[in-house]
């Protein structure tokens, strides 16, 4: 998922579920639609998690730059 972004993969979930489900979703698809819907929930988790964390060392970093009151 090199190309892959935290949208374009929210984006191809959302689509997933459309296809999942419309009333014409085959059975042999809906297998494969779980295995690559579960790889782009694992891939936004992780999205998730590091920008939290990226998010949380900047906040330390400027509270230690600010002088304290």
């Amino acid at each position: 998922m090199e190309d892959m972004t935290y949208s374009k993969a929210v984006q191809e979930l959302e689509a997933i579920v459309v296809k999942m489900e419309s009333d014409n979703c085959d059975i042999d698809e809906l297998s494969k639609f779980t295995t690559r819907a579960l790889s782009l929930l694992k891939y936004c988790k992780e999205r998730l998690f590091k920008t939290n964390e990226e998010v949380e060392r900047c906040l330390e970093q400027l509270r230690d730059a600010l002088p304290e009151s």
